[in-house]
């Protein structure tokens, strides 16, 4: 199949419910629907494989022209079209998981309002499940007013105002709308499908029109209470940039399971860091890295519960691990709702998006060995006491069997913070993550008078940070490198001042800044390596690599030169504000995992530390690499 035939990352929009989400295109097609959860199966992928992975579209019958757009401050989407007949909207949502008053299994469903705003528009609509990563076959049933697709236990009701032929596996038909009109599809998913085909079930399960404009109503109302708001004087995010900023806050939340605090990295699977390329990951988990600067921007932003309910998902993952006092037994990404299995598996149904394949789902990188994980978790609870979090006499004793470890580990190969499948190696940021780990563990014991041995801790301490300096940074590069006596260049360097190794002014940490912007960028991108990671092929620039050296241009003082970077980043975004993990830098084109957490992150906070050197007030504590504490 031609690849050309797929749409662009940029052409879709993402909507959800806290508990999964979907991708809605500019033609009317929802490619990407995962029930019940973000890392469920799928019951539409055709994101992975145009002719098998399935979708629900509606879309005009004639030649037509269309954009998106969010209601504001919202996750509601509508996606215009406009053909020589006319107009028509069409609104999507997703109600909201645990809103009070909510019929059971209420927010399982995609809500689709259809309203003619000019002249007379005929509508096809194609309704195609394929359950299971397209793996199964859905059994289609005609009920009154809509059509049941099941498949063992699972199904998917579908309500629709116009009539729909069932053939080959699908359901599809006709509508047409004149200028005032409006009409409603709805598709519910549940458990224990069999019963949908008994009547006059169906009839019992459809929703009025006015249900649904409740409904909607509802879920508005929703996001608009959730929305970060703030006096635009006042704001820290005060800018040009600022919508983008709220719309990153409004991603993010969509990624974030309200029982468990964990954020998802991405809410897809497998799409590609490089078109026609292998590098195809499974993003739906939540990993550890980065989460003080996660905490950072939440904080900021005024959602000061998903911190705090984040900084709780951190101190479940060691509950399993403390009878055994080995911190080795954590792992670098969990599933959502903390489950440790995420065995790795290729979907060879499935042709990937436009040709890269294979489809993986699972991760197999969750049991690798990436030392940087003992420095974040340690980095994660020092930040969050310092926004008020108490620490318990359990998770200091986590803390010391963290430093206890990291005194035994420090100096051993790992994989690394970018999962390399090739050999292990001295990876010099992971050393950089076991300086923390010990860094903050001693200052969280001075500060709070807490037990701890601070002789092998700081001996420990200062005999990592001579080996950094003396082994990952190159003279012949002035630069801080990827690993130890190599002189691979690696983005992550950029971290070492923020995290406290050296102050921003040391010329080691400008020389780095200057062979990052010299060597690892292109066209205001920055990739994060260049050096053989033992895979084939190539892949985009990082997003969030290109916020850190925002971030170092702002320390360092070059504000208005972080300025511009920052706002030529900005332009890269898709029409909707949204980032994937990486871009092309010459096509313009977002690749790999839609919409990324780890990129709006660093979106948020690089926008916070510009605000904060033009002499605005961060809430909380100041500023992760500002602080005199760090």
């Amino acid at each position: 199949m031609n690849d050309e035939s797929y749409k662009k990352l940029n052409d879709y929009g993402l909507i959800g419910n806290l508990e999964t989400c979907a991708l809605v295109g500019r033609d009317g097609s929802i490619d990407w629907l995962c029930f019940p959860h973000l890392e469920s199966s799928s019951v539409f992928a055709a994101i992975l494989d145009l002719h098998k992975g399935g979708h629900f579209q509606i879309r005009p019958k004639e030649r037509f022209e269309s954009q998106q757009a969010y209601l504001e401050g919202t996750n509601i989407l509508r996606t215009s079209f406009h053909a020589p007949s006319g107009s028509v909207t069409v609104t999507d949502f997703m109600p909201i998981m645990g809103q009070p008053g909510a019929a059971p299994g209420e927010h399982r469903a995609v809500l689709r309002k259809l309203t003619c705003s000019q002249g007379r528009m005929e509508l096809t609509v194609l309704f195609q499940p394929r359950f299971d990563y397209a793996r199964a076959s859905a059994t289609l049933e005609s009920l009154a007013g809509g059509i049941v697709a099941g498949w063992q236990d699972q199904g998917l009701f579908l309500q629709a105002p116009c009539a729909l032929q069932i053939e080959n596996g699908q359901a599809q038909g006709e509508l047409v709308l004149s200028e005032g009109e409006s009409r409603w599809f709805v598709l519910q998913y549940g458990e224990g499908a069999a019963q949908w085909f008994v009547p006059p079930y169906g009839e019992q399960r459809a929703m009025s029109a006015q249900a649904c404009e409740a409904l909607l109503e509802k879920t508005s109302k929703y996001w608009l209470n959730w929305v970060h708001r703030c006096e635009p004087s006042q704001c820290i995010f005060e800018g040009p940039w600022h919508e983008q900023v709220v719309r990153s806050g409004l991603a993010l939340k969509l990624l974030t399971h309200p029982e468990t605090g964990a954020i998802a990295a991405a809410p897809t699977t497998s799409l590609p860091e490089a078109i026609g390329g292998v590098r195809n990951w499974d993003y739906r988990y939540a990993w550890i890295r980065d989460t003080s600067f996660t905490v950072q921007a939440l904080y900021n932003l005024g959602h000061v519960q998903e911190a705090q309910n984040y900084f709780r998902w951190l101190r479940m993952l060691y509950l399993p691990h403390t009878q055994y006092s080995d911190p080795s037994k954590i792992q670098i990404m969990y599933g959502l709702h903390g489950n440790l299995a995420l065995e790795e598996q290729e979907l060879d149904q499935l042709s990937g998006y436009r040709n890269s394949a294979p489809v993986r789902i699972g991760n197999a990188a969750a049991q690798q060995k990436q030392l940087d994980i003992y420095g974040e978790l340690v980095n994660a609870f020092y930040e969050t006491t310092r926004y008020g979090e108490e620490l318990a006499s359990a998770d200091w004793q986590f803390i010391c069997q963290i430093a206890d470890y990291v005194c035994q580990v420090w100096d051993t190969k790992d994989a690394g913070i970018w999962e390399v499948r090739g050999a292990p190696r001295h990876f010099t940021y992971s050393k950089l993550m076991c300086w923390v780990a010990l860094d903050r563990a001693l200052k969280m014991a001075q500060s709070r008078g807490f037990a701890a041995p601070p002789d092998r801790w700081e001996t420990t301490r200062e005999t990592i940070r001579r080996t950094i300096l003396e082994r990952g940074f190159s003279r012949k590069l002035n630069s801080f490198v990827q690993s130890f006596d190599s002189e691979a260049l690696d983005a992550t360097s950029l971290l070492i001042p923020k995290l406290g190794l050296l102050p921003y002014q040391d010329p080691r940490v400008q020389g780095t800044i200057e062979t990052t912007l010299n060597e690892l960028t292109v066209n205001g991108l920055v990739h994060r390596y260049r050096e053989d990671d033992g895979l084939s092929g190539g892949e985009g620039a990082f997003v969030l690599c290109t916020f850190w050296l925002v971030d170092a241009l702002v320390l360092s003082g070059r504000v208005q030169q972080a300025e511009e970077l920052f706002s030529g980043v900005l332009d890269y975004s898709s029409p909707l504000g949204l980032f994937a993990e990486e871009i092309d830098p010459v096509l313009r084109e977002q690749l790999g995992n839609y919409p990324q957490g780890f990129s709006h992150i660093g979106l948020i906070n690089s926008a916070l530390y510009l605000g904060r050197v033009k002499g605005r007030t961060p809430k909380g504590p100041e500023l992760c690499g500002l602080s005199s504490k760090t």
